[in-house]
């Protein structure tokens, strides 16, 4: 049964390599396997190395969760445990702006980031259950919504930059319009706290991932469920969507129980109107999977978790092509340079770095 949440608050301050409070860590028994006509996964061979990291960044004072690109690739938005967010240049590591949640004395650990398609704006969420929208340009506060629930660990705005969404521990995800500052929706179609979450690149659905095992794809303007995906047969804690809107890749994960979970983590790609399993991906082994982004080109998606290394994989065939080493503790955020050509992470090392994809 998931802690209450002064439970979870104190195993963060016991325990600051790990996002989340321990007792959301659901011992779940859930049947699940890949569906009929799925494609078998790629032999699993030592993949090669991909190059150390062409820069580390260590401005924060603990775990780092959170990290984005601006849409023109010249910055990283990172955020994590120290109540900060920071937004530094993508190419030499230089800090350009600190903000420091006055609200927090230390106790709002910011999970979830985002960075508005237009640039302007930062929008990052933690465990009080509100979204800071930050002026990207200056880390100035314009607004705190404020919904209600208890903490945030997925963040994402609409394509068009219109609305927010944010999943809660709850169970629950709200839907918010960011010129308005209002509430108009909230889907309360899963039973346990809500991991990562994605909008079609149309805007027209999103996808949340929950501890309850299951990923829902719902009406982002209805909030009328569609699809439900429990092949992942464990507590999913990650989610993306392929760039041409196809198809969904889940990863599981169940913060505050690193290693391996009832039932086996696993890496699964799947049809994103019929729920039909397509790819099974071992190659990162029994790890959980905190991290999933896609490329923008469709053709890779990069996986990282509680096996503190980053897999590159083909999102057609489940081929690993590079293993990036260096992290040495979990790694909770992944990011694609809009361009492809880097990939940023966040760890609980305390370090963000940036990667040339070879």
């Amino acid at each position: 049964m998931p802690a209450r949440p002064k439970e979870r608050a104190a195993h963060w301050r016991s325990q600051m390599s790990v996002i989340v409070a321990a007792g959301l860590a659901l011992a779940l028994t859930l049947m699940g396997c890949g569906a009929q006509g799925e494609r078998p996964a790629a032999t699993a061979t030592p993949p090669p190395n991909g190059p150390a990291a062409l820069l580390v960044y260590r401005g924060h004072q603990g775990p780092v969760i959170g990290v984005a690109w601006s849409p023109d690739a010249r910055r990283i938005a990172t955020c994590g445990n120290d109540d900060t967010v920071q937004v530094w240049d993508a190419a030499t590591g230089k800090q350009v702006w600190s903000y420091n949640d006055p609200s927090a004395a230390g106790k709002n650990y910011l999970f979830a980031l985002a960075w508005s398609p237009d640039g302007a704006s930062l929008a990052a969420g933690g465990y009080d259950g509100g979204v800071r929208l930050l002026n990207a340009a200056t880390g100035s506060q314009r607004a705190i919504l404020a919904g209600g629930s208890p903490f945030i660990e997925g963040l994402a705005w609409s394509p068009d930059g219109k609305r927010l969404a944010w999943g809660s521990g709850d169970g629950t995800v709200q839907v918010w319009d960011v010129a308005t500052q209002q509430k108009t929706l909230t889907y309360n179609g899963q039973t346990s706290a809500i991991g990562h979450i994605a909008w079609s690149p149309n805007g027209a659905q999103i996808a949340s991932a929950s501890y309850d095992g299951s990923v829902q794809v719902w009406d982002a303007t209805t909030g009328k469920r569609q699809l439900s995906y429990t092949g992942n047969g464990a507590p999913v804690w990650s989610v993306a969507w392929s760039p041409d809107g196809k198809q969904i890749a889940s990863g599981t994960g169940s913060a505050g129980s690193n290693g391996p979970v009832p039932n086996g983590n696993s890496l699964r790609v799947w049809d994103a109107t019929t729920g039909k399993t397509l790819l099974t991906y071992n190659g990162q082994g029994d790890t959980q999977t905190y991290a999933l982004s896609w490329s923008p080109d469709g053709t890779r998606l990069a996986s990282a978790g509680d096996g503190k290394v980053i897999y590159v994989w083909n999102a057609a065939t489940g081929q690993t092509q590079f293993a990036y080493h260096g992290h040495t503790d979990v790694i909770f955020g992944l990011a694609w340079s809009p361009d492809g050509a880097r990939l940023a992470s966040a760890s609980a090392d305390g370090t963000a770095r940036v990667w040339r994809y070879l």
